[in-house]
């Protein structure tokens, strides 16, 4: 069940996610409830208009309009180059009728691979994957945020 009463999304449904590099980008896509994420693709990026195309050609496969970037923040919280360039890419999806939300995602790529890893995948292989994965990280963090728990209760937060 969706959580109710939360203000911070404006109905349930599903949400894309994306890890932004300069070379790829892994997107993740939760399930119609908008609780659980999974990986979906990795794009090899084109430029920024064929990207954009791709990403709303898929938001509109999903039915949504919502997209969650992740951030890639230094270790001190501050925002360097990379997170100036997912910011861009943000702008840019926003233009085209997106709403764009970011999420922190400092070690979602090492989590990744340390599943990856431990799931026994090839090299190969994880480099094709790590990146959808590390979308899906992104989006479960982001989902987790919009429901908080109250572990005193151990009922959702209202």
């Amino acid at each position: 069940m969706p959580c109710v009463g939360n203000t911070s999304r404006s109905t349930a449904g599903r949400v894309v996610a994306m890890d932004v590099g300069d070379v790829r980008i892994g997107v993740a896509v939760s399930d119609s409830t908008g609780m659980i994420a999974q990986p979906l693709e990795v794009y090899r990026r084109v430029g920024y208009t064929p990207d954009v195309k791709h990403m709303l050609s898929l938001c509109g496969r999903y039915q949504t309009d919502q997209v969650v970037l992740g951030l890639p923040l230094n270790m001190d919280g501050s925002e360097g180059l990379q997170a100036e360039k997912v910011r861009a890419f943000g702008d840019r999806l926003v233009a085209a009728g997106l709403r764009v939300e970011y999420q922190d995602e400092r070690m979602t790529t090492k989590t990744a691979e340390r599943a990856l890893l431990e799931g026994n995948m090839r090299r190969t292989e994880r480099r094709q994957t790590v990146d959808k994965v590390a979308a899906a990280i992104i989006l479960e963090t982001w989902l987790a945020a919009q429901c908080p728990v109250s572990f005193e209760r151990g009922e959702e937060s209202f």
